[in-house]
Parts: structure tokens; C-alpha cells; sequence
């Protein structure tokens, strides 16, 4: 049986970045007709908006780029996420730092968790990650889809591609 490929993205309430990196992801793997090898999914470290649908801000920013993330809703991640997923990618160091330590906890290997922006090429690299819009206005939403969105096609050539090359 062939190993599909799974990226789990996870921000802190599941309702605007790691949602939208999840439905651009989606959109991609789709167009490119791998998803029957590749499985995308997302998270937030905190409970606070468990089965809510993403921001509506998020919704209506993806939309207008062409990527739907309605069908979406927010969930709790979990130590066994850590375990199971190929790559699970925090949206910022703060949530990088949880997971890292909710691995440690949990006896699983921490070489899963990376930070989004250590995918980026090496000039846009940051080690903030993406910045959280949920307390700012549309242009913070618009700013924040637009990182995920150029930076999926670095995602999926440089790892997805090249790792489960095997495999796809």
C-alpha cells in the first residue's frame, strides 16, 4: 500500500491561518491531482473556537482568491496528531513552541514539527511565522492569505514532491 503523504498546519484557534494554509494546500494538491497521495488537514493549540467555521474574514479572503475553506471547522490538536502526521507545521513560533513541547511531553519525535516560515525560501525566512489577523482588520486577513499562498508552491515542490516522490 502506497504511504500517502500528510501535513497537518496549526495556529492557535484554527479560524484564520491554519485554515487558509489548509484550503490553499488543498486547492494545490487538488489542482496538481495528488490527493489521492496527499492528505491536508489543520488545528489550533487552543479549544476556545472547537467546531466553529474559520473567521469570517478568512472565508471571504480565501473565496476571492479562488480557494474555498467553508467546509472547514476548527479542532483541538492532539498528541496523537503528532505522532500521526508527516508534517505537522506551526503558523508562528509561539505555537511552534507548544507543539514542541506537547511532542517532548508525549514521547514523540519533535523532527515533525517545523515553523511554516522554515519552508519559505531562505530570503523571506522568519522565525515570527505568520502574523495572527484575528484581532486586526481585512487588509491583516488579506496580508496573512497571501503568505500561505505563494509559499504553498515552495511546500509542495521542495517537500511533498521531493519526499513522497516514491510514493506519488
Amino acid at each position: 500500500m502506497t504511504h500517502r503523504v500528510s501535513v497537518l498546519f496549526v495556529c492557535l484557534g484554527n479560524i484564520c491561518r491554519s485554515p487558509t494554509a489548509h484550503g490553499v494546500l488543498r486547492a494545490k494538491v487538488d489542482a496538481a491531482g495528488l490527493s489521492s497521495h496527499v492528505v491536508v488537514d489543520s488545528a489550533g493549540t487552543g479549544n476556545w473556537h472547537v467546531g466553529a467555521t474559520p473567521d469570517r474574514r478568512a472565508r471571504a479572503t480565501a473565496r476571492a482568491h479562488g480557494v474555498s475553506i467553508d467546509d472547514l471547522s476548527a479542532r483541538q490538536v492532539t498528541a496523537a496528531d503528532l505522532a500521526d502526521y508527516d508534517y505537522v507545521i506551526a503558523m508562528d513560533g509561539e505555537n511552534h513552541a507548544d507543539l514542541c513541547v506537547m511532542a517532548t511531553v508525549n514521547g514523540v519525535a519533535g523532527d515533525r514539527v517545523s515553523l511554516f516560515t522554515h519552508w519559505c525560501p531562505d530570503d523571506e525566512e522568519s522565525e515570527e511565522g505568520v502574523p495572527d489577523p484575528y484581532a486586526g482588520g481585512d487588509a491583516g486577513v488579506e496580508l496573512r492569505f497571501c503568505l500561505p499562498q505563494f509559499h504553498h508552491n515552495v511546500l509542495i515542490i521542495k517537500k511533498l514532491a521531493i519526499a513522497g516522490s516514491a510514493d506519488v
